[in-house]
């Protein structure tokens, strides 16, 4: 536990490192990287520290939580130059990427949502039915698969559409080995429908193939609800831990006057 420490006392980094459960070595790291203030020296070239640098490094290690090491070494920075507006912007920045992730969780969301009936509806109803020839199908069937002219028509999109996004990974259709056509299984057409569904969102390929990544890494659509809580989850943490940090920043920056 940190000690009640006076204005005018003197800290030794190992003062620092205990009441935090650090090594010396990493105070010393902290103050080189411009982390901590820089140290006063002792006649013999020992470092001393202060109050002052007690509230800097709670601040760091508060703010570690919410934003990341890169991010906190880098608001603690500009602090310690005098370039608060600088540290503001980092900050604000680490709230713009925490919404932005809200609104990718709730888009993610929506979509599961959107999807739900109509998987249910296919798992009541049996294996997908044998496709026919359609635009961009071709012949003959896809061994109990659809061809990339009829499930472009149920998605209302294009075939170029779906050879876009198979390029982009975020489906992989198998080839008929007779004809070479394209063949989208259960499982592609789960992954198509939930593309669908983002891209209307107005989200990127590149934000969606993570994404259908974890679709397929779930094993479909209820295990992902699993990790969905705790993606929510850890946004909350995330949240809750910024506050905290701008509590331990706003003592700091009291301190510094």
């Amino acid at each position: 536990m940190e000690r009640n420490l006076q204005s005018g006392e003197r800290l030794r980094p190992v003062d620092l490192a205990r009441a935090h459960g650090l090594s010396t070595q990493a105070i010393r790291n902290y103050e080189a990287a411009g982390i901590l203030p820089a140290a006063a020296r002792t006649p013999h070239g020992y470092r001393t520290y202060t109050p002052l640098h007690a509230a800097a490094l709670r601040a760091f290690l508060a703010l570690l939580p919410g934003h990341g090491h890169q991010t906190a070494s880098a608001i603690m920075q500009a602090v310690n130059r005098d370039a608060v507006d600088e540290a503001f912007r980092l900050i604000d920045e680490s709230h713009a990427q925490l919404l932005d992730d809200r609104r990718t969780l709730q888009a993610v969301e929506n979509a599961l949502r959107d999807l739900e009936p109509t998987m249910v509806a296919k798992r009541g109803a049996g294996p997908e039915p044998v496709a026919v020839s359609g635009s961009g199908a071709g012949p003959g069937s896809g061994s109990g698969g659809t061809f990339i002219g009829p499930l472009a028509g149920k998605l209302g999109i294009r075939p170029a559409t779906l050879r876009k996004w198979e390029r982009a990974g975020l489906v992989r259709p198998r080839r008929d080995p007779l004809t070479g056509y394209r063949v989208y299984d259960e499982a592609d057409v789960r992954d198509a429908r939930l593309a669908h569904q983002l891209r209307r969102g107005g989200h990127l390929l590149e934000q969606i193939a993570p994404l259908i990544a974890q679709v397929r890494a779930a094993g479909g659509l209820e295990p992902l609800e699993g990790a969905l809580r705790d993606w929510r989850g850890r946004l909350s943490d995330r949240a809750r831990a910024m506050l905290t940090g701008a509590a331990e920043l706003e003592a700091y920056l009291r301190d510094r006057g």
